[in-house]
């Protein structure tokens, strides 16, 4: 069992070692510039498309069958701490493939990965969208978690609060508790946390028109202009302009 153990972090070790060779084999210079463009966060990037980071991730992702939970969001832990927007996009994308070993508990993992090493919308999206929310969907009673992450003072948890429901909203879950998060978010004066609830209400209205529609006509006067546009980006038009006309 020891020789096992032993045998798992070599390769864990091995595996985020070549990772991080085969990325720096990739560097490029004008998608680095473009990332300095795109983020108002100062970020440390090799300059690779998220398309190229995403392939490498999945390549890479291969060696990960047979780890187990623990190896496999140990590998994330090492991505994370290099503050490298490419590595940790890679964790955001590895933190999903040990999904069926998910217990409630990892939400406070999750937490934890958000308010220490997540520094860009691009990381948050990409790990809520699709880990939060996988572990959400298994373990509904999570839901009160995220909900406290709606009133941190961390913008990012803030924001994934909102951007963790984006799937789930599609599918026309958890209608009440997106309410309520948006409730929560209403007069956040952040404004990407603005566009993450905006870009929440948008989703469930798909879903859940009428709803959606009471919800922002009651609220549209106190909501920013931010999340309000991105809320009602899909409505018809003579909807949206008379959730526009706020006066």
């Amino acid at each position: 069992m020891k020789s096992r153990q032993a045998n798992t972090v070599v390769n864990r070790h091995e595996l985020v070692s070549n990772l991080r060779q085969h990325l720096e084999s990739m560097v490029g210079r004008t998608r680095k510039i473009e990332h300095e463009r795109v983020f108002k966060e100062a970020i440390r990037t090799r300059g690779l498309s998220l398309l190229d980071v995403r392939r490498v991730a999945r390549e890479f992702g291969k060696s990960l069958r047979g780890m187990d939970k623990a190896a496999v969001f140990a590998c994330c832990e090492e991505l994370w701490l290099t503050g490298q927007f490419e590595e940790s996009m890679t964790a955001c994308h590895w933190s999903l493939y040990p999904r069926n070993e998910y217990r409630p508990s990892d939400i406070r993992v999750f937490e934890r990965w958000i308010r220490q090493y997540v520094d860009n919308w691009a990381a948050c999206d990409t790990f809520c969208n699709h880990t939060v929310a996988t572990l959400l969907e298994m373990y509904p009673e999570t839901m009160t978690e995220l909900k406290r992450w709606a009133r941190s003072k961390n913008r990012w948890l803030r924001r994934g609060a909102a951007t963790s429901l984006i799937v789930p909203a599609k599918k026309g879950l958890f209608l009440e508790d997106i309410l309520e998060i948006a409730r929560i978010l209403l007069d956040d004066k952040d404004d990407l946390v603005q566009k993450g609830y905006g870009w929440m209400l948008k989703v469930a209205w798909g879903a859940h028109p009428e709803a959606l529609h009471a919800f922002v006509m009651n609220y549209r006067h106190r909501m920013p202009r931010t999340a309000l546009r991105y809320a009602i980006e899909k409505w018809p038009p003579g909807q949206r302009a008379e959730a526009m006309d706020r006066l």
